[in-house]
């Protein structure tokens, strides 16, 4: 199957399996797997920060970031559209007593500086303590502007708040803007880097953060269930994505705009944004489901729907591409015939 509902579906590769057998174990929760102790300290290097903690997914790694940076009662600033607010299921609120103060994203997915300086609270009791800034990057694909990264995290340290970043796509958002990832880290407390999107990875994320804020980190990790005992398996699989699979995204952010281009051409359809490994379009509510049914029977899945979102990823080709533009004129010279 061609598949591109997402990047979180692909598959281990021959040499990522490989690594995973040949893994040295040990038991995580005692702090004596070898693999693990290695795959936090590539990643905090590469990031530029003290230490790393490896989590079972990006959803605990935020949470428990959250909850390392915000006491019961407290609030953090975040996006109407990111995941820790509308994707994590309320996480945050429901077991960390935390209270999202949700912010309209604007169009290329930064929250206006003007909307995160009015959102701050006053210290005063009748308020939630605004303690955090969380961002995500990418975001909907598109890669934050660095400059205005910069002067985020500045005004939220002079307002004293910390700053955590979702970057579950983070090293896309390093290769498409030709910058480091400890330069897209930089400005941030903590962040949470996942391993089962882009990266290929079948399991995992990395947060890394200074010593301090880590220890806490890894205490919640504790509680939220995400301690894990021979987790070496699973992390020599992103050491092995970290080693093999980052530069290689460009490879995927050409396809996606391969495949808008191709998609451009059809007058039945509307591109909306092409970022990244992204491009999200408007297809006739008539012509979602009957297109996504047409596809699925030749080999290739998609979420049909108003507002589809289709994701490139290492299993998907420049050849793959070709073919999925190629069935969807098909259906609409079908449609219209």
């Amino acid at each position: 199957m061609i598949d591109l509902r997402s990047d979180t579906v692909t598959r281990p590769s021959p040499g990522m399996l490989k690594a995973m057998g040949a893994a040295e174990l040990g038991d995580d929760v005692w702090g004596d797997d070898p693999t693990v102790a290695r795959l936090q300290a590539a990643v905090a290097e590469r990031a530029g920060k003290q230490a790393g903690l490896f989590f079972p997914s990006g959803t605990q790694s935020n949470l428990a970031a959250l909850m390392a940076h915000c006491e019961r009662g407290d609030e953090y600033l975040v996006g109407q559209l990111a995941h820790t607010y509308r994707h994590e299921g309320g996480g945050a609120a429901v077991l960390g007593s935390i209270q999202p103060q949700p912010i309209e994203n604007a169009a290329d997915g930064s929250l206006p500086l003007e909307k995160i300086a009015a959102a701050i609270k006053p210290l005063d009791a009748h308020f939630a303590r605004t303690r955090l800034l969380a961002l995500e990057n990418t975001i909907h694909g598109m890669v934050l502007p660095a400059a205005y990264v910069e002067e985020a995290a500045r005004l939220a340290r002079s307002k004293g708040l910390a700053t955590h970043l979702d970057g579950a796509r983070a090293c896309n958002a390093a290769v498409a803007s030709g910058a480091s990832l400890e330069e897209i880290c930089a400005p941030f407390d903590t962040i949470s880097i996942c391993f089962s999107k882009g990266l290929g990875a079948p399991v995992g994320s990395v947060l890394v953060g200074s010593t301090e804020l880590l220890a806490r980190a890894h205490r919640w990790r504790k509680v939220l269930g995400g301690g894990m005992r021979q987790s070496g398996v699973l992390a020599a699989a992103c050491l092995y994505a970290l080693e093999h699979n980052v530069e290689r995204l460009a490879q995927d952010h050409a396809n996606a705009e391969t495949l808008a281009q191709g998609l451009r051409r059809i007058e039945e359809i509307q591109v909306r944004q092409q970022a990244t490994n992204m491009v999200f379009l408007q297809i006739p509510q008539r012509h979602c489901v009957p297109l996504g049914d047409f596809l699925k029977e030749r080999g290739i899945l998609i979420q049909a729907q108003y507002g589809t979102r289709l994701v490139t990823h290492l299993d998907v080709s420049a050849a793959d591409v070709e073919t999925a533009v190629a069935a969807v004129k098909g259906y609409f010279a079908d449609s219209n015939g």
